[in-house]
């Protein structure tokens, strides 16, 4: 499996040699890695502790523990600048966080919630540690891998992988824990990390853009520099502003999906059966037709009509919530939703990739998706106190996230106008 670079050339390819290349299949294989950890800790762990009785405000906690993925730029120079030369920049890191991941995640089942939450906490924060380490090196990897005009079709292949990868701990994991015990569904679903081993093991080091740093103070300073003199300090800070607040609304009305499921009245298989798969097809059409849209309008219009579909599919869990166990409508929210934030997440994705200088891809791309991941280390405790302790419910609470995602969708005016420049850095 190749994957060394392609350079960047004016023509557009075929639709069809776009889709049907080497990169794609790569994007998907380590969007399913690196989407794998992070619904291992949003979906299977809260469900663990619901079904072991622990409340909501601490499951919320759990939220607490991905900070990881909200700091990961401060560690994220060290794979700039260092590296095994028989193994590569990029694969060293991969294929080290990889089999850390394995480790962690079939080893955070032996405690028990009742003696040990505390544990479980720190668990899931070595988890994380190991999780936003390996995005580091993926996130580099592929914009390096990837050709400008790959952008919008190579991000959300790799989206749709990412997405994909919450079947297996939200859908096949739930499903399992009504037939085997929770440390064995841990373990079980671990073993989902082998495939993106086998990818890091195959494919080829992305030829370097430029020398590495010489110095970790020049893996450390330059890319920031690169950053915030390209179009001023003030367009900066309105891209990372921007970066903060599009996905908040969407972070915040999922924070705890599963235990609303759970407290909806649905069983684990009903989540897992219905709730997962339809979740999947949906986001299969939405993350492919993402992908062909984006190619025709490019990123900037696509920040703008999917950010409005994943805005409205948040009333979607209002309305499930109004009408009660209900399978047909669960089955619609969910698709809905997975529709909306498929497509929304590929344009961000894209568009966070838009902005990465190849000099700088691990820095710049860690520092972008930081801002990205900060509201989803806290939307966990914010979504339980204001369902639980503070009692307003969670048709309220959903209203409440629909309200949070509107400030990031008034921010594309300036940091993706709809008719602005499409040129990739």
């Amino acid at each position: 499996m190749q994957s060394n670079h392609t350079p960047d050339i004016a023509a557009k390819p075929s639709l069809f040699a776009t889709i049907w290349n080497p990169r794609m299949l790569i994007c998907i294989l380590i969007g399913f890695s690196s989407g794998l950890p992070l619904y291992f800790l949003l979906q299977l762990v809260p469900a663990w502790l619901r079904r072991e009785g622990v409340d909501l405000t601490s499951i919320g906690f759990i939220g607490l523990a991905l900070l990881p993925y909200s700091w990961k730029f401060l560690w994220s120079p060290l794979l700039d600048r260092f590296s095994l030369p028989s193994i590569g920049r990029r694969r060293t890191w991969m294929l080290a966080s990889q089999l850390l991941l394995l480790g962690a995640m079939a080893g955070i089942g032996l405690f028990s919630p009742a003696n040990s939450l505390s544990s479980i906490v720190w668990a899931a924060f070595i988890i994380a540690v190991f999780s936003a380490t390996q995005d580091i090196a993926i996130d580099a990897y592929r914009r390096e891998i990837l050709p400008d005009i790959e952008l919008g079709i190579g991000n959300s292949f790799y989206v749709n992988a990412y997405r994909v990868a919450g079947l297996i701990p939200g859908g096949l994991g739930l499903i399992m824990a009504d037939f085997v015990s929770w440390p064995m569904v841990f373990m079980m679903t671990a073993a989902f990390m082998l495939p993106g081993i086998l990818c890091t093991l195959l494919v080829s080091e992305p030829t370097l853009h430029g020398t590495a740093p010489k110095t970790l103070q020049a893996a450390i300073v330059e890319p920031f520099r690169e950053f915030f003199t390209r179009d001023g300090v003030k367009s900066s800070l309105l891209i990372l502003a921007f970066m903060l607040l599009y996905k908040f609304g969407d972070s915040l009305a999922t924070a705890l999906i599963t235990p609303f499921y759970i407290d909806v009245g649905f069983t684990n298989t009903q989540i897992g059966a219905v709730a997962k798969l339809v979740g999947f097809w949906s986001m299969i059409i939405g993350g492919f037709l993402g992908g062909l849209l984006m190619i025709k309008i490019g990123i900037n219009r696509a920040l703008w009509v999917f950010g409005f579909v994943q805005f409205a599919s948040i009333f979607g869990f209002a309305l499930l919530n109004e009408v009660g166990n209900d399978l047909f409508y669960l089955g619609l929210a969910v698709a809905f939703e997975y529709l909306g934030v498929g497509l929304g997440t590929a344009a961000f994705v894209a568009f966070i990739a838009s902005k990465t200088n190849k000099k700088f891809s691990a820095t710049q791309f860690a520092l972008f998706s930081s801002f990205f991941a900060i509201p989803r280390s806290f939307t966990g405790v914010i979504a339980g106190y204001i369902v639980e302790t503070l009692g307003l419910g969670w048709t309220n609470f959903f209203l409440i996230s629909a309200a949070t995602a509107i400030p990031g969708m008034i921010l594309l005016y300036w940091v993706a106008p709809w008719n602005g420049d499409q040129q990739q850095k």
